[in-house]
């Protein structure tokens, strides 16, 4: 899970200034761009064609149930620690409900990172002979964690004005890429559709639940909630009208490259799928533009995952969650955190593809999400939520994440066995945690 550009941004703006609408706009849609679209389109296109963006518009749908709990908790709690706030506030007398939490969402983060980081590499060669060199791709992705990982710990100074700047150049570039695309298309989408009879509906759904992950960062403008005004009308208008923008985003580049690009292309070279058939229907200029696009937009979520996710580290080990170096500051920086975050993200980075990157994101993203919707039931009578929404939230959440655990078992079962591992892994660190917190308070 992307973290917090608006932390970033909560150490650089004054206090007292106050955060409208459309900052908190921004802030969501620089969490959920974040590479978002550069990294399902491959993926999406490789397995469900010219459906590519009728799976978006269902991912969308989804997200948007996710979001339903995480504004009514973010309005009634009104915590920027959002999601880990959120649960441990709902369940005070369980010992394991923070840890449990805490671990699965600071793993969302770690996933995300590997995924930016990936995506940042894809493009970065995508022009050069070694584009296709899995452990040059690898090193690249390992060298942009590092320099980020050394700015954060060397110094945060000028940070929120850089990520200001890639945020709304990423967000114009991509406007542009939609309107070329659309007016180069070469096909339609009823002739593209003629050809597709062997997708159905099930597929359309595993693909939105795993390229669910681009639509993580809406929840980022419940961190603000301390810099905005009206919190209760705020953080509905500014979550649904950034989501609507995301899905339109994705649907019209997405739309604007399988009318353009020929799907074997977007296939073949699926980690750079718009820079690869970009250039090859507009030429230099076009790969370019795409490139810079994607580089822009994938630093912007590397920055404020790298500043963000190790200090929500630090915090939940000075809750006693995590080993209790994690949670030590140099000159008010969690080090330890940002070397251990940055050190885990490129092992992934090592050990896994493009897909099982993103599919970790998803199921993390899905999974603490669902954790979300289960919390919002059951404080809905404070929380003011509908009953029926909140289930149909939970049951689609669930369903999302079911769906990839079933993609997995029919296609890369040794990747579901590997899956069931970490998370089983994750949830067993957290148990031993809270029983040891639990002992230590109980002596």
């Amino acid at each position: 899970m992307t973290v917090s550009h608006i932390q970033n941004h909560s150490c650089h703006r004054k206090r007292n200034k106050v955060l409208g609408v459309p900052e908190l706009i921004a802030i969501a849609l620089g969490g959920m761009v974040g590479g978002g679209i550069f990294t399902i389109l491959g993926i999406s296109v490789s397995m469900v064609g010219a459906f590519t963006p009728l799976a978006i518009m269902a991912g969308g749908v989804i997200a948007s149930l996710a979001a339903y709990s995480y504004i009514k908790l973010g309005v009634y709690y009104k915590d920027e620690g959002a999601a880990y706030s959120f649960y441990k506030r709902t369940f005070p007398a369980s010992s394991f409900a923070a840890p449990l939490i805490g671990w699965w969402i600071i793993f969302g983060y770690i996933s995300t990172l590997a995924l930016y980081a990936y995506t940042f590499a894809s493009y970065a060669i995508s022009s050069f002979a070694f584009a296709d060199n899995e452990w040059v791709r690898k090193l690249v992705a390992g060298g942009v964690i590092l320099v980020f990982t050394l700015i954060n710990i060397w110094s945060v100074k000028g940070m929120g004005k850089i990520e200001d700047i890639m945020v709304y150049t990423k967000l114009v570039i991509l406007v542009v890429i939609s309107f070329v695309l659309i007016n180069n298309s070469h096909t339609s989408l009823p002739v593209l559709l003629q050809n597709e009879n062997s997708i159905n509906v099930l597929s359309i759904l595993i693909v939105a639940s795993i390229t669910f992950v681009a639509y993580e960062g809406f929840e980022l403008v419940i961190n603000a909630v301390n810099e905005m005004d009206k919190p209760e009308k705020n953080i509905p208008k500014a979550i649904y009208a950034a989501l609507f923008l995301a899905v339109l985003i994705y649907v019209v580049i997405s739309l604007g490259a399988i009318l353009t690009i020929p799907f074997a292309e977007i296939i073949k070279n699926k980690e750079y799928a718009l820079a690869s058939g970009t250039g090859n229907v507009l030429g230099n200029w076009g790969t370019d533009l795409v490139i810079i696009g994607a580089l822009l937009a994938t630093s912007s979520a590397i920055s404020g995952t790298v500043f963000g996710a190790p200090r929500q580290m630090a915090a939940i080990a000075e809750d006693g969650y995590f080993p209790d170096v994690l949670g030590k500051r140099v000159n008010h920086i969690p080090v330890f955190a940002i070397i251990c975050i940055s050190s885990l993200a490129f092992l992934l980075v090592l050990a896994g593809s493009l897909q099982i990157i993103l599919e970790f994101g998803s199921v993390t993203f899905l999974l603490v999400s669902l954790l979300m919707a289960y919390a919002n039931f059951k404080i809905r009578k404070l929380t003011r939520s509908s009953s029926l929404i909140t289930i149909m939230a939970f049951v689609g959440l669930l369903s999302g994440t079911l769906l990839i655990l079933y993609y997995e078992f029919n296609n890369q079962p040794e990747q579901l066995v590997f899956i069931g591992g970490l998370y089983s892994l994750l949830t067993l660190s957290a148990w031993l945690y809270s029983r040891a917190r639990t002992v230590t308070a109980g002596s």
